[in-house]
């Protein structure tokens, strides 16, 4: 069954744990005025999450569905939940709607600039454009400036059935993730280009005090930080090959 966890006011992480990859998918509710699921998960999760949602609202009522790129976890199952929720819309970069979404999708894409703003309620979103970080040239995330929540996608990526919530470093998981893939047919799976230490500096920046992640434990504590130290396990797993 799907875990539910509140790690900042009124986002929610609901997980999901793949036994058979030891790997946790994470999807983040935000409940307000104009609800906003970001991640939709795998299609084959669809059932699972749906029922988990409904603990914290009416699934019918999402207004609003983000992620980071295309890809099957971050909105494999974007069709279904457009389908359940009449009002909904995805909401995604130019590249995202041109490229996949506009095609893939029920129906077309809220496009958000570079730094626009999602107002969802009381919680403001802006989207931040990061090509290729994690990967996907259509990749980008959202920061909720008045709370100081960044979702964060793969980044911060680790594995196993960890806790929610941690304010402890997670930057031996992190290295620890990248020297397992690096044996394996996931080896490419973070590019590093002469573009990422600036988009990664951009996003400490931010100086956010909670990172949502996709796969593992999320984080509460100085983001500015870890973001930093994220950088530095990357350029030296990563970037000098």
């Amino acid at each position: 069954m799907a875990q539910i966890d509140e790690i900042a006011p009124d986002i929610y992480r609901i997980s999901i744990f793949a036994q058979q990859v030891g790997m946790q998918f994470n999807h983040f509710l935000v409940k307000d005025e104009e609800p906003l699921l970001y991640h939709t998960g795998l299609k084959a999760m669809f059932p699972e999450m749906k029922e988990a949602l409904s603990r914290i609202i009416d699934p019918t009522t999402l207004r609003w569905i983000g992620f980071s790129h295309f890809e099957s976890d971050e909105c494999g199952a974007l069709n279904e939940w457009l389908t359940i929720a009449p009002n909904a819309t995805a909401v995604t970069g130019l590249v995202g709607a041109l490229v996949n979404i506009n095609d893939f999708a029920l129906r077309p894409a809220r496009i958000l600039q570079e730094n626009e703003l999602l107002i969802t309620g009381k919680k403001e979103f802006r989207h931040i454009r990061t090509p290729h970080v994690p990967h996907g040239w259509d990749a980008g995330l959202l920061f909720e400036g008045k709370d100081k929540t960044l979702f964060t996608s793969d980044l911060f990526h680790q594995n196993g059935d960890v806790e929610a919530l941690t304010e402890s470093s997670l930057s031996d998981r992190c290295r620890e993730l990248l020297r397992n893939y690096q044996q394996s047919p996931f080896s490419e799976y973070i590019p590093y280009s002469s573009s990422t230490e600036k988009i990664l500096q951009n996003l400490a920046e931010l100086n956010p005090s909670t990172l949502a992640t996709m796969h593992g434990s999320s984080f509460r504590g100085d983001g500015k930080k870890a973001i930093k130290e994220l950088g530095e396990i990357w350029k030296e797993e990563l970037g000098e090959r």
